[in-house]
């Protein structure tokens, strides 16, 4: 069985491609040659965060993201709660 990443996207669980062969092999040409040059320069610590960027890019993550931001930028409560005291925010 491959490995996925599970993320919840417009309430719904979704199984997105867990390997990099596995994200590659869902891109057109064009998106495999921008993939495969942004990857190769990407340090280690950022990796997986920028593997699952390039996995969601064909969903509507963006979208709800930035929803989510216009609404915090309103000023609308949305429900975070603070993650306590031992929480480091870069």
């Amino acid at each position: 069985m491959d490995a996925t990443l599970k993320t919840v996207i417009a309430g719904r669980l979704v199984e997105l491609p867990g390997t990099i062969a596995a994200i590659r092999a869902t891109m057109s040409e064009e998106q495999a040659a921008a993939f495969d040059q942004e990857i190769a320069h990407v340090p280690a610590p950022q990796l997986p965060t920028e593997l699952a960027r390039w996995a969601m890019r064909d969903t509507d993550a963006d979208e709800e993201d930035e929803a989510l931001f216009d609404r915090l930028a309103r000023g609308e409560d949305i429900g975070a709660v603070d993650a306590g005291p031992d929480t480091e925010v870069a």
